[in-house]
């Protein structure tokens, strides 16, 4: 019998993601680990994508629709506070993960007694096809070890709620909205606890948003200086290690 405090709540917000959403669906309902639930929430699609979610609906995979388009972070939010799992996974629509990898991370959380783990990723090209270049992760990682290493990827992360409580995890409404909550939960006082195993694939379009570096640098260091309030100083030797950590991650 299946456990209602052993549930997780996977989270995957949706805007314009019809092509890839069926593959979603079906990979979260590949996956070993089976006592979940899978909330898509769409962010005011203009495609077709609500209509091919809508086949898929069952007491384990709602869907919910926004009014108003207000971006991911919202969106995840809503997602959050419809949750009924202990557990809170998210995903983002065209990204990919191992049909263990709730069963992996769930054990490791459970090991290591963590509110907070994430895992290794490899990079994907378009078609999510692993490219060999794998993005290792840290035993552990601290606040102010993760200012200057974005290494936390969003489709890998995993929290025990009953430890962090949900206000906590809810998303700003900002630029780089993972990071910046990756960070406020390390801030509280939780390390996060790092699993090394790819157990996601990180769809990376030639066009998509973290292609932009220009953009990227800005993101991170309004960040840096708006969200956290970081000295002046402090915020460029974050910038620099990010900076080079970044660069080598995509060699």
């Amino acid at each position: 019998m299946k456990r209602p405090d052993e549930l997780i709540s996977i989270i995957v917000p949706v805007y314009n993601a019809g092509h890839y959403i069926e593959e979603a669906i079906a990979m979260v309902q590949a996956q070993t680990y089976t006592n979940w639930e899978l909330i898509l929430v769409d962010d005011c699609s203009t495609d077709d994508g609500c209509v091919r979610i809508e086949k898929y609906i069952t007491d384990k995979i709602r869907l919910m629709k926004k009014d108003v388009n207000e971006g991911a972070a919202r969106a995840r939010n809503t997602g959050i506070r419809a949750a009924k799992g202990r557990y809170i996974a998210f995903l983002d629509a065209d990204d990919v993960w191992m049909k263990d990898k709730l069963e992996k991370e769930l054990a490791f959380m459970k090991e290591k007694q963590a509110a907070f783990v994430f895992t290794a990723y490899e990079f994907g090209d378009e078609r999510a096809k692993g490219t060999g270049k794998v993005v290792h992760v840290p035993k552990t990682l601290t606040y102010h070890q993760a200012l200057s290493r974005t290494v936390i990827f969003t489709t890998t992360v995993l929290i025990d709620t009953n430890k962090t409580g949900r206000e906590l995890i809810q998303m700003p409404a900002v630029k780089s909205e993972d990071t910046a909550t990756w960070w406020k939960i390390l801030r509280s006082g939780f390390t996060a606890y790092g699993l090394n195993e790819v157990l996601a694939v990180y769809r990376r379009p030639v066009k998509s948003l973290s292609s932009n570096k220009l953009k990227a640098v800005r993101r991170i260091w309004n960040l840096y200086r708006k969200e956290e309030k970081l000295s002046f100083g402090y915020s460029v030797y974050n910038l620099f290690f990010w900076a080079l950590r970044a660069t080598l991650r995509r060699l």
